[in-house]
């Protein structure tokens, strides 16, 4: 069973930066596309960045220029470095995955979201 597995959420205050990682395992037998989203209470779940597995990322238009996403192949890793964050980046944030495993074909999954909070 593919699980993802978020880290590095928390407390920062306006201006501050924060890394999110998120690491894929179990059975997996390739990993294409990875990406980050956000929810915010009362919004609905939207795609922060994401990157193929060639490298080719995108971006929401909110963070170009403070948001970098990057991924490790070999280790099955997505990492979104946050820098000038802002109170409207405040949400959970969710892993995710478009996997293969060695007994099932590609399917999306999602990690279990950690939350970053941008207050004074």
């Amino acid at each position: 069973q593919v699980q993802l597995v978020e880290s590095g959420g928390g407390l920062v205050q306006p201006g501050g930066s924060l890394r999110l990682s998120c690491a894929a395992s179990g059975g997996i037998f390739r990993v294409n596309d990875m990406g980050w989203y956000r929810q915010s209470p009362g919004k609905e779940r939207e795609l922060v960045a994401g990157i193929s597995k060639a490298g080719v990322t995108n971006y929401a238009d909110g963070v170009k220029g403070r948001f970098t996403i990057s991924r490790d192949n070999a280790k099955n890793t997505v990492s979104l470095q946050m820098n000038s964050l802002k109170s409207e980046d405040t949400a959970i944030y969710y892993c995710n995955a478009l996997a293969r495993t060695e007994v099932a074909g590609f399917r999306t999954y999602w990690g279990q979201g950690t939350q970053v909070t941008v207050s004074s």
